[in-house]
């Protein structure tokens, strides 16, 4: 029997039976976090010198099945450890008791990340951007090494025409010719565009959600959330920090002071023609996900406009706005 989402069988039993099969003693706590593509929990542990590390609480993270590979995933973890190498605050997985750092279970991918306090910006205080841009600028230069092996390069072909695909049995009917020939304008000039720009590991969703203003109280920020990590140009790590387009006085400010804290320890490259192109593709993109996850229940509950007409004339100016500028 075909179930209606992944992660059906994925039950408060089995969730802690395999933290268990990891190495460590769960009190039975958990909560469960907001997470679209994959299921995470924070997790209670109780002490136990048998466990393969030093923690009471764990982020258990529950990999939607079929997206990546292993191989995928070890690169994204192969990366956080680089980072966590350098100091740099971004939360690496703990190493399980079979010496890795994912545990396959009941046909779930599972890793175990230690838990940080901290709160999500509502929005950034003075100086905290140069902050940001100087955390990653050093990420960048960990993710300049060497590319990741198994995981996509943000372009068209993995991220724009694969999704554009989808989408004719969703958008609105009346509106498809334009939005599809708007499209094929928009992912086109990507193309040209990304024919000179150069690539590395970057983050690949670094938005506010994605940021965590550490406890302590001083102004530092955790990165987390690395799932949609990639190769990518660094640009891609900054616009999506920015609280409106290239024509926005407020993101022109913000991309400055991103600018000021990054250039003391890497070079900008001059990439910045490229931002507009890619939150084009990003917003084809982020359609042709929900579409490819809309057979899954809760995708239908968050996403309930997604085959109105107003979504997808909402979706079409945005984009059509874009493609006059390229």
């Amino acid at each position: 029997m075909t179930t209606a989402s992944d992660f059906d069988n994925l039950q408060p039993q089995s969730i802690l039976e395999a933290v268990e099969a990891a190495g460590f003693r769960t009190t039975g706590e958990y909560t469960q976090l907001n997470s679209y593509e994959n299921r995470v929990f924070d997790i209670r542990l109780e002490q136990s010198s048998k466990a393969p590390a030093d923690v009471d609480r764990v982020i258990a993270k529950f990999y939607r099945p079929n997206r990546w590979s292993s191989r995928a995933i070890h690169d994204e973890h192969e990366f956080l450890m680089d980072l966590a190498k350098e100091g740099i605050p971004a939360i690496a997985p703990v190493t399980l008791n079979n010496g890795q750092t994912c545990l396959d279970y009941q046909g779930y991918t599972m890793a175990l990340f230690p838990k940080v306090y901290g709160r999500m910006p509502d929005e950034f205080l003075a100086g905290q951007l140069k902050t940001v841009g100087r955390t990653l600028a050093r990420i960048h230069n960990v993710g300049s090494r060497h590319e990741a092996e198994y995981r996509p390069y943000l372009t068209p072909q993995a991220y724009g025409w694969p999704a554009l695909d989808r989408l004719e049995r969703y958008v609105y009917p009346e509106l498809w010719n334009r939005y599809e020939e708007t499209c094929v304008t928009i992912l086109n000039r990507v193309e040209d565009l990304l024919e000179d720009a150069s690539f590395l590991r970057i983050h690949g969703d670094c938005h506010k959600g994605n940021l965590l203003q550490n406890a302590s109280g001083d102004r530092g920020f955790f990165f987390v959330d690395f799932d949609d990590f990639c190769n990518g140009p660094v640009v891609q790590d900054f616009w999506m920090l920015l609280s409106g387009g290239e024509d926005d006085d407020d993101a022109l400010l913000e991309r400055d002071e991103i600018i000021a804290g990054y250039e003391e320890l890497r070079t900008v490259p001059d990439e910045f023609h490229l931002m507009e192109p890619l939150r084009a593709m990003r917003i084809i993109h982020y359609a042709g996900w929900i579409a490819q996850r809309w057979n899954d229940p809760f995708f239908k509950r968050i996403f309930p406009e997604f085959q109105s007409y107003n979504y997808w004339l909402d979706e079409l100016t945005r984009l059509e706005r874009i493609a006059r500028t390229l």
